[in-house]
Order: structure tokens, then C-alpha cells, then sequence
């Protein structure tokens, strides 16, 4: 009896990847796009070039909407579905879910995007990522941090797996250099509560460990019309100011906000290329993201024509991987404390919105 991959690649048929994206609120819409927009172009770009394994490349795209049990239902589909490989993903907890799924199931899933360290309970090979581990990026903010001469930081939070890492990860970086965190959990308070909280509390730094947009953004617009807190810088290490969905909402409110992203400070000949045509098919600047998925699916193509299609020879090829992507040459290692076969590590970026430019970026910090 067939396997799913058997049937569906009898007769010729394409060589299916199944993409994880999140598409619908409450996910992170706009990392959605771009990041499906990166992997359609490099698959268009695969095609144009004879495909791989005897087929073209198909990507079937299934929203996750930030939901970890669709995604899980997602996972399940795409193996159904006969996929040679899964891709994607935004959101930490959701892509942890769906690693998870496809690990039980012997599927191979490259994560593009999530950065929660522990994507699965144990350590596998049929999973890696692309993106940095959170506790790389985030001790590299938190250095920044200490850089500007923040030793007293508060946190914004909602009640997650991922924003719960995150601080642990600042607590325990910013501690032996000085640095205290202070929790506030903005489902107990109110933008207004929450400035009389931090003005209390004398702050120099509020980090906004919060979804994208609510209820970012009403914490931004209240504490830039607070007086008492004309002094406090805001952070927001999870990328939030990337997206022009935030500068179209704050405008120069949304400025000076500085946060994580994952691109060296020049792209080479090919990260151009791949720009100039994410740029055209979007029509605004490609965020970090669009580059990740552009990027999943080189790596995915390379595996898929060096070791073939099948799902059990993919799973352990990542260690062989060794390709030119947008941001750098591509390698995967296993990190300690990661369980995962991991691209160690991009490029790190610091940046914020320029107040004079909005629509600019500067470069504060790279790592």
C-alpha cells in the first residue's frame, strides 16, 4: 500500500510543501504576507529553474490564524496530503505546536520565523529553524539595553509562553549586570493604570511584550501622551514597529521604538535581487520575514534535490544543508538547549524608527 507521498507523486504529480502562515487575526496578519510572499517567490524562482526531484514545487498554503490547535489540524491535513516537507510559520507558540505535530507524524518542518527555543519536547532531527533562538536575540536587546544606560526595565505583558520567555530571558541577562525587570500585565490594567503605574515605578525603559495591534498600540498612544513618562524610552524586541501596519496606526507616535529584526546591514548580490522583486510583488519594503521564507524554501529546494523527496530522507538532511541565502550562507547546527537543527545564527539587528523619517530605519545595534 502507498504511503501519502507515494500516491500523490504517482504519475509525475508535483513535489508538494505544505506552508504555515498566519493569514487571519488574531494572527500577526501582516508577518503573514510577507512571509507567504517569500516563499511563493523562491518557489516561482525553483520552477523557473526545472523544479526539483523530477516535478515542480507546489506550496500548499494553510492559515494558522495564530491558533496552535489549527495548526496542529493543519500539520495533520498537509501529511495526509502527501507534503515532502512543512514550512512557515510566525508565531512561537503555534510553530511549537505544529513541530510538534510533525515530528509524531515524520514529517520534516522547517520554521521560518518562530524563535521560542524549544520548539519540541525532545530533541529531533526531522525539525529545523531559520530564524535565531530567542534567547540569542533577546540577550542581544538586552545588551543594547544596558548600552543606553537602561538599568531599570519594565515590561508590558500579556499572559504567554513567548512573552513569559522573554522576560525570563532579559531577567536573567540584565540581573549579573545590574539590570531589574519588572512585570505589568496589561490584561489587569488599563493604558491609563498602566502609566500610573510606571510613573511610579521610575522606569527608563518599557518594553511592549504585547500583540500587534491591541493592545500595542493604545500602550504607545497613552504613554507618549503622558507627561510624567516624556523621559521613558519604549522597546519592543519582537518586531512590532517592522511592519507599516504600525506606522500607519502611531505615526511618529510609533517612531524611536527600537526592536529585533534579522538582516545584515548590507545585503549581497543576491538579498538585492530578492529585494527588488519581494518589493515589486508587495509593493511596500519587505520586512526581516519575507526574507525568512524566501530563504525556507532555498533550503528546502536544495534538500529536496540533493536527497529526493521522500519525507524520511529529508528529515535528515539539514546537517548537509550549506546554501546562499539573502542574509548569508546557511548552515545548520544544533545549538545547546535548542533540540533543533538550527541555522546558528543570522544576522542580529537592533533597530528603530528614525523620528525625523518614520519611514526609515536606523541601525542601533547589530550582533
Amino acid at each position: 500500500m502507498n504511503t501519502p507521498f507515494e500516491a500523490a507523486r504517482a504519475g509525475g504529480s508535483s513535489v508538494r510543501i505544505g506552508a504555515l502562515v498566519p493569514l487571519s487575526r488574531p494572527g500577526w496578519v501582516e508577518a503573514g504576507r510577507h512571509l507567504l510572499a517569500g516563499l511563493e517567490l523562491a518557489v516561482d524562482e525553483v520552477n523557473d529553474g526545472g523544479g526539483v526531484a523530477g516535478g515542480p514545487l507546489e506550496l500548499v498554503v494553510r492559515d494558522t490564524a495564530a491558533d496552535p490547535s489549527k495548526a496542529a489540524a493543519a500539520v495533520e491535513e498537509l501529511a495526509g496530503l502527501g507534503v515532502a516537507a512543512l514550512a512557515g510559520e510566525y508565531h512561537s507558540v503555534v510553530a511549537r505546536a505544529a513541530a510538534s505535530r510533525a515530528d509524531t507524524l515524520g514529517v520534516p518542518y522547517l520554521c521560518s520565523s518562530a524563535v521560542l527555543d524549544t520548539l519540541t519536547e525532545r530533541p529531533t532531527d526531522r525539525v529545523a529553524r531559520l530564524a535565531p533562538a530567542q534567547s540569542h536575540g533577546w540577550r542581544v536587546y538586552g545588551d543594547f539595553l544596558l548600552g543606553a544606560g537602561h538599568r531599570r526595565i519594565a515590561v508590558a505583558t500579556q499572559p504567554s509562553v513567548y512573552w513569559a520567555a522573554g522576560t525570563r530571558l532579559l531577567r536573567e541577562h540584565l540581573a549579573p549586570r545590574g539590570g531589574t525587570v519588572t512585570e505589568f500585565d496589561v490584561s489587569a490594567l488599563s493604558p491609563a493604570a498602566l502609566c500610573d503605574a510606571l510613573a511610579e515605578h521610575g522606569a527608563t525603559a518599557l518594553l511592549l511584550l504585547l500583540g500587534n495591534p491591541d493592545p500595542a498600540v493604545p500602550v504607545v498612544r497613552a504613554v507618549r501622551r503622558d507627561p510624567r513618562l516624556a523621559a521613558l524610552t519604549l522597546g519592543a524586541p519582537a518586531g512590532q514597529p517592522e511592519f507599516a501596519e504600525w506606522a500607519e496606526a502611531l505615526g511618529a507616535d510609533g517612531s524611536g521604538v527600537p526592536f529585533l529584526r534579522y538582516l545584515p546591514e548590507r545585503l549581497g548580490p543576491l538579498g538585492a535581487r530578492v529585494e527588488a522583486a519581494l518589493r515589486a510583488r508587495l509593493d511596500e519594503a519587505p520586512s526581516f520575514v519575507a526574507f525568512e521564507g524566501y530563504d525556507t524554501v532555498a533550503v528546502l529546494a536544495d534538500v529536496l534535490r540533493r536527497d529526493g523527496a521522500e519525507p524520511a530522507g529529508t528529515a535528515g538532511s539539514w546537517s548537509r544543508v550549506d546554501v546562499e541565502g539573502t542574509r548569508g550562507r546557511i548552515r545548520f547546527t544544533r545549538p545547546p538547549g535548542t533540540g533543533v537543527q538550527q541555522w546558528a545564527w543570522p544576522p542580529v539587528q537592533v533597530v528603530d524608527r528614525d523620528p525625523a523619517r518614520p519611514d526609515r530605519f536606523r541601525v542601533l545595534r547589530t550582533g
